[in-house]
């Protein structure tokens, strides 16, 4: 397709704040005032932020909103999809081509165009198989600040680890970043789930911007994770040095996320979250224990909050195992109504293989649900000694634990009190906003800001 169609290049999308006259943060430092007691001028970047699919348009969410209540200046500077923002946080949106948005890619090629050579770049490695939003969204904010030249303290990216970051360095500008986990579980897991060689040389094609986060990673001002788990794996992963990450466990919106007394829990009902039709989040395993306690248990109902591939392996287990009169998918939920199902439930699962911090083992305890979770990365420091810990990858001992809790009301409703205390005095968002506001200074402090 010739780059030079008129139709391809119309006049190029501009950045729209939200709420300000302009993209530019208003007003002015106060240098007199020492950086460990000044409120910080903030950037939050968000390479995609979905506030409703994922756990980084929450993260953006909530972590924007806590900051800001501290009395800091919080822009989100993100590309599409937008997260959902509070008043008092401000939107700087850097659109891209959003091509995971369109059944094909060709109609988001027509619909948005190809206005400059990051566009280009974007499209082509999108065609070709790879990931390309963490590279082609940095990109675009090395343009925005080269041309904008905001006034911020700290910028502060949310897992892009994009090579565009670089040129912020090279400014003097002060970059962390949050890591979730390192993606390099979640390829490994991937590859080891697929038996075909034509799949697995997608996997590892999509997976290629690991090796410049890898790059990127080690010259950040600091690198904040969201578990003692996660931070082990980047040193091993990423090489990164333990002295320049910190943990900053995550938090939960506990007035949202809280028990709903009005709500009548269904007896047998589970609760599980697969964000994602992947290895990594270990539905398969959770449906297999399903599938052996039917029998005894034929009222049991799992319903999943997640969409399955259409030739997926679980779609696949599901036309096998004759399981579909028992297991339910929902998707597209608000936050209320994800509540209200969670207040329906008798018991949330989390099976996964790996998860950095484990947000909807979070949710659950919140709204009062008790927990059977695996012991698979960052998940044991959520659910701590409130919920029950299985090891992953093992659907006789779930399937014998979901047994007991069955059998065993009292202590289901105990893990669920149990379970909603601890998300109220260790997972607070104001706890870990006040944490990570440490890092900035302690950031702003080495680099002499």
């Amino acid at each position: 397709m010739p780059l030079s169609t008129r139709a391809l290049f119309r006049a190029p999308l501009q950045p729209e704040p939200k709420s300000r006259s302009q993209a530019v943060p208003a007003g002015r430092r106060q240098p007199e005032s020492p950086p460990h007691s000044r409120p910080l001028r903030i950037a939050l970047l968000g390479y995609r932020s979905n506030p409703y699919c994922g756990g980084q348009g929450i993260y953006i969410r909530y972590l924007s909103q806590a900051l800001a209540r501290l009395g800091h200046t919080v822009d989100v500077i993100s590309g599409e999809p937008y997260p959902e923002l509070p008043p008092e946080v401000n939107l700087i949106p850097l659109p891209g081509m959003n091509l995971y948005s369109y059944a094909k890619p060709t109609q988001g090629l027509k619909d948005r165009g190809l206005h400059s050579m990051t566009d280009v770049l974007e499209y082509a490695s999108f065609i070709s198989g790879g990931f390309p939003e963490p590279y082609a969204f940095t990109r675009r904010l090395a343009a925005f600040f080269q041309d904008q030249r905001p006034d911020y303290d700290i910028i502060h990216d949310n897992q892009s680890l994009g090579s565009g970051l670089l040129s912020l360095l090279r400014a003097g500008r002060a970059v962390v970043s949050t890591i979730h986990h390192p993606i390099t579980r979640d390829m490994n897991l991937a590859l080891a789930n697929e038996p075909e060689w034509g799949m697995r040389l997608l996997i590892r094609r999509w997976h290629r911007f690991l090796a410049m986060q890898k790059r990127v990673a080690p010259r950040l001002s600091r690198i904040i994770t969201v578990s003692e788990q996660s931070k082990r794996d980047l040193i091993q992963d990423f090489r990164l040095q333990a002295k320049d990450i910190s943990v900053v466990l995550n938090g939960v919106d506990t007035d949202t996320f809280a028990p709903r007394p009005d709500i009548r829990r269904i007896p047998r009902r589970i609760m599980a979250t697969a964000s994602a039709d992947v290895p990594l989040k270990g539905l398969i395993h959770l449906l297999q224990a399903v599938s052996g306690l039917i029998t005894d248990y034929p009222d049991l109902e799992l319903v999943v909050l997640g969409r399955p591939k259409a030739n997926g392996p679980t779609a696949r287990l599901l036309n096998r195992s004759g399981l579909h009169g028992h297991v339910r998918f929902i998707h597209g939920l608000s936050t209320d109504e994800l509540v209200q199902e969670y207040a329906r439930a008798s018991l949330a699962v989390v099976p996964s293989l790996y998860e950095g911090f484990g947000l909807p083992a979070a949710e659950a305890m919140a709204c009062g649900v008790p927990v059977v979770a695996t012991d698979a990365g960052g998940l044991p420091e959520v659910v701590g000694n409130a919920g029950c810990i299985v090891p992953p990858a093992d659907a006789t001992v779930l399937a014998a634990v979901i047994r007991s809790l069955f059998n065993n009301p009292e202590s289901l409703e105990s893990l669920g009190r149990a379970g909603r205390q601890r998300m109220l005095s260790r997972f607070t968002w104001r706890r870990a906003a006040e944490e990570t506001i440490g890092v900035y200074r302690q950031v702003l402090e080495e680099l002499g800001s």
